[in-house]
């Protein structure tokens, strides 16, 4: 059966980024036709007559719900949507004109009911921006979790920049209550539906995620409290890797009290780490000032999901606490 793609896409108070989402639809490469649903999930700014501005441009159909959560609105698109493979993007995001065409080319000589792609920063992107970009996806922070070609068989997609098939889709019921976690479970939950899920190189989106330290500090430790919960759900997809960021906590606290009460030489292994991220992001980004600032982004990081995942991991797995009753911010009605 043919392929007919439905880009998904959830929006909340974030009307400018849509419309920057949608311009780079404009100059996509990919010469069949596809659609676009959005949906608004109980926004007190709309983003509908903007969306209407696109509709002879662009195939879009606009819906607008009360609110709950990105998970719900995503499964909402996807009962809405005509075509038969439904490709989920974040609104602060924007897809580069070879996007499509790279995704279909991946999935008619590879075909999988359940595909990721990457993230990276624009051109255009701020230096915090690029900062940020960094840490979250360079091998020196995160293992390259959010995408890399050495996981291509052994990828969980995030819902920034994921496909899944109809079939997939109807099979699993699509995501779950809980945000953010809401991607990974899903994934974790279409692997054993006896589903496949990939990496597919090169079908990368440009993320622009948070815009400020105190909104990425808070990004970071929502998924650092949300991950003993899918340890729980999903024993199996459980890595020791997930306690770096808290044993980097530890370290650095070890390494700076042992540096003030013995020896300077106990904080070398800490200073040479930061040197080596330094350097890799100033070379990678060309700019001193992002360098700068990635050190800056990489403390936020992992004290902000290395707490979080130690408290987490203390009520859910060591006192056996109910995720919902204990940490109900993370999940919608």
């Amino acid at each position: 059966m043919k392929r007919s793609y439905s880009f998904i896409i959830p929006v909340y108070n974030r009307p400018q980024e849509i419309k920057e989402l949608l311009e780079s639809f404009l100059v996509l490469s990919y010469n069949d036709s596809f659609e676009i649903v959005i949906v608004e999930d109980g926004s007190s700014e709309s983003a509908e007559e903007l969306v209407k501005n696109f509709s002879e441009k662009l195939s879009i159909s606009y819906y607008y719900k009360q609110n709950s959560g990105p998970g719900d609105s995503r499964n909402f698109g996807m009962r809405k949507a005509k075509g038969n493979y439904y490709i989920i993007l974040d609104s602060d995001c924007l897809v580069p004109p070879h996007y499509l065409e790279t995704v279909d080319y991946f999935l008619e000589h590879t075909y999988v009911d359940c595909y990721g792609g990457a993230d990276a920063a624009h051109i255009n992107f701020t230096p915090l921006q690029k900062a940020i970009n960094y840490v979250m996806t360079s091998f020196l922070t995160t293992g390259g979790i959010r995408g890399s070609k050495k996981s291509v068989n052994t990828f969980e997609p995030r819902s920034f920049n994921m496909g899944i098939s109809e079939t997939a889709f109807k099979s699993t019921g699509g995501f779950a209550k809980i945000h953010p976690g809401e991607d990974p479970d899903l994934s974790q939950r279409i692997v054993k539906s006896g589903f496949k899920t990939v990496f597919i190189p090169d079908a990368y989106v440009f993320h622009k995620r948070r815009i400020s330290w105190s909104k990425f500090h808070t990004q970071v430790k929502k998924f650092g409290m949300v991950r003993p919960i899918l340890n729980k759900w999903h024993p199996n997809a459980a890595k020791i890797t997930f306690w770096f960021p808290t044993l980097f906590v530890l370290f650095t606290i070890v390494s700076v009290v042992f540096g003030i009460l013995f020896s300077p030489l106990f904080l070398a292994p800490l200073l040479l780490y930061l040197g080596i991220l330094f350097i890799d992001a100033s070379v990678k980004n060309k700019s001193l000032r992002i360098g700068c600032m990635v050190i800056w982004a990489v403390f936020i990081q992992f004290f902000g999901y290395g707490l979080a995942f130690l408290k987490a991991t203390f009520y859910i797995s060591w006192l056996g606490r109910t995720p919902e009753k204990q940490f109900p911010h993370l999940f919608f009605k």
